[in-house]
């Protein structure tokens, strides 16, 4: 086990073989990291009092924390963002920095960067959430193309640069 990865109250984090977590996160508890996923430096995964999970083809940013919160599949969480108990869905987005505090965000939303998501807070599927605290609106009425900003940050693109990286993810 790398000395980053902690168990606790019985569970181990436990990572997909074809996933990529760099030896500068730290993974600790009941965390589940699937195949083709991304873990960056600086990253904490705490599955203490909830399990972290971090679906297939899902990127992490550097010094994001994630505590007892899900990713779906092809999530994208930018740098510095933090998830309290949150669930974020397949094919969503999460910008630098943004808080999402026990609350939902769906399927093919765009969470702005700098964003605070308030507890309780349900964002539809194909939304863009914006302000402190967040307001949302439908995609189609944000003035932001989803397809430029998911092909800018697509999750494919990551596992490339992933791949890349070598001894980050040794």
């Amino acid at each position: 086990m790398d000395s980053r990865q902690y168990p606790f109250g019985g569970k181990t984090p436990d990572v997909n073989e074809e996933a990529y977590v760099s030896r500068e996160s730290t993974l600790i508890g009941d965390v589940h990291v699937a195949a083709s996923a991304s873990v960056w430096p600086g990253v904490v995964l705490r599955g203490d009092v909830g399990p972290v999970v971090v679906g297939r083809a899902s990127h992490v940013g550097d010094n994001a924390t994630l505590h007892a919160s899900t990713l779906g599949e092809r999530v994208m969480v930018g740098h510095g963002a933090v998830l309290n108990e949150a669930a974020v869905h397949d094919g969503a987005l999460v910008g630098f920095n943004a808080t999402v505090s026990e609350a939902t965000v769906g399927a093919d939303s765009i969470v702005a960067m700098g964003t605070v998501v308030l507890p309780g807070t349900d964002i539809p599927p194909e939304s863009f959430a914006f302000g402190t605290p967040a307001s949302y609106v439908p995609l189609s009425e944000s003035g932001v193309n989803p397809e430029e900003v998911f092909d800018d940050y697509s999750s494919g693109g990551y596992a490339d640069l992933a791949a890349r990286h070598g001894e980050l993810f040794e």
